[in-house]
């Protein structure tokens, strides 16, 4: 049997890597043989499932202070995430966020210095962002448009949110209160108007571009291209070539519900999965009952309690792949 483990990361217990090794030391446990392709979305862990950092700058932080943030620079392609520059656990989480003055800038630097040092095409991976700035932080720092002329910017989105909406949506998660969540939504609002103004671009209409507080759809202004970050990973990582003639493909994260079928991970590879007709496992540290149907799913807490699963997490996953395939296996 020829296994291909292309997992998520379980946020906090264990990178996609770590689980595809996972799942690999269960199928080789059996006999069998597994092809790993970590997967992301666009959010935390793309840069590393995209070859990893090889560069760092010193830019912007989320809340003003230098930051260190590291990057890819291979050839002519540049691979930014906007998390390592302007991510909410740079501004402390929650707590240490300030929501209505949280920039972007940091990582329009970071585009800023891979065009510097020669990127024609720039992959920026949106998520875990600290800011509602829509962008607009980013956008100052870069520059003149006319300098990414013949640049090619991709967006990796981890959802579908317009621009307007990011604010109710993502503003309470970085610390907004319903108060400044209004304030957020106003702003946002009068900054979808200045780019249709400054840049014939209307930003208010695009699915995605409300992407890490609007950052995306200040980019799509700038000429960006949005697209959902987990087919770009799945083309640049050649998901389809693996997936072909598989006998079993197994992803997972850390909570399968109905987002995870919205342009994250679990549903993009379950896709290719469908369209190889290549069977489906899913590993999940929780499975939301409403989704327990859509896909086969094994729910760690429920195999293995909520300690285990959380403090144990990859032997759990190894030992859920182990115990699936040896009844698929004896079948």
């Amino acid at each position: 049997m020829r296994v291909v483990a292309a997992p998520d990361k379980f946020r906090g217990t264990g990178s996609a890597q770590q689980v595809a090794d996972a799942i690999e030391g269960a199928v080789s446990s059996l006999g069998g043989g597994t092809d790993k392709v970590p997967m992301a979305d666009g959010g935390e862990g793309t840069l590393d499932v995209l070859g990893g950092p090889n560069r760092s700058s010193i830019v912007t932080g989320p809340l003003g202070e230098p930051v260190e943030a590291q990057w890819r620079l291979d050839g002519s392609t540049a691979v930014i995430e906007m998390a390592r520059a302007s991510g909410l656990e740079l501004a402390g989480g929650q707590v240490g966020n300030s929501p209505l003055d949280a920039t972007t800038a940091g990582t329009g630097e970071l585009i800023l210095a891979a065009v510097e040092k020669g990127a024609r095409r720039v992959v920026i991976g949106l998520g875990g962002s600290a800011t509602t700035d829509g962008g607009l932080g980013a956008l100052r720092a870069m520059g003149l448009p006319a300098r990414y002329r013949g640049i090619e910017l991709l967006v990796a989105c981890d959802v579908r949110t317009r621009f307007v909406d990011a604010a109710e949506v993502f503003g309470p998660q970085k610390g907004a209160s319903p108060a400044q969540v209004a304030m957020l939504h106003g702003r946002l609002e009068r900054l979808a108007q200045v780019y249709v103004e400054e840049h014939g671009v209307d930003v208010a209409g695009l699915d995605r571009s409300g992407a890490a507080g609007g950052l995306a759809g200040g980019l799509a202004a700038f000429g960006a291209s949005l697209v959902d970050g987990v087919d770009l990973v799945a083309e640049e990582v050649a998901l389809d070539e693996v997936v072909a003639g598989a006998d079993l493909v197994v992803t997972g994260e850390g909570r399968l519900d109905e987002a995870s079928f919205e342009g994250k991970v679990v549903g993009g590879v379950a896709a290719h999965a469908a369209a190889a007709g290549v069977p489906l496992l899913v590993v999940a540290g929780q499975v939301d009952q409403g989704v327990a149907g859509r896909v086969e799913a094994i729910s760690l807490v429920e195999e293995f309690g909520e300690v285990r699963a959380t403090t144990d997490t990859l032997a759990c996953v190894e030992e859920a792949v182990v115990s699936n395939l040896s009844w698929r296996w004896s079948a």
